[in-house]
């Protein structure tokens, strides 16, 4: 269960942008968080797209590195936020995207995913209800 798949990953453009026009979000500073309620084609249970803007980090050594923590963090926590989704019955699609220009740490953004997943996990049980 601690892997990160190719299916795991947010790639439909028509969902891409169906997520920023109708889309849900929330702040976890220094992230902000998009999400929406979908259908996906692929058995997961729910897909994660990361962003790190080109104006905060202008070499892509460090917006790449960027990426890669938030990836391990979110591939090491995501296993109870699935499960909650799989014993719901439902699908999720969101972005999880960097706002600040300062560098945080691994253990920071470990600690943020951690909240991103349980808010994630609050506001679908708001939803449903």
């Amino acid at each position: 269960m601690l892997t990160f798949r190719k299916e795991e990953r947010l790639c439909s453009k028509k969902l891409i942008d169906n997520l920023f026009s109708k889309g849900k979000s929330f702040y976890v500073r220094p992230f902000k968080v998009v999400w929406i309620d979908t259908q996906l084609e692929t058995p997961v249970p729910a897909q994660v797209l990361m962003l790190v803007g080109k104006r905060h980090f202008k070499n892509a050594v460090d917006r790449n590195k960027i990426k890669r923590r938030i990836r391990e963090a979110y591939r090491k926590k995501k296993s109870l936020f699935y499960d909650y989704l799989s014993q719901s019955g439902k699908q999720c699609a969101f972005v999880i995207m960097l706002t600040s220009a300062e560098k945080i740490s691994y253990q920071e953004t470990e600690k943020k995913i951690v909240l991103i997943l349980q808010r994630l996990q609050s506001e679908h049980e708001k939803n449903s209800n």
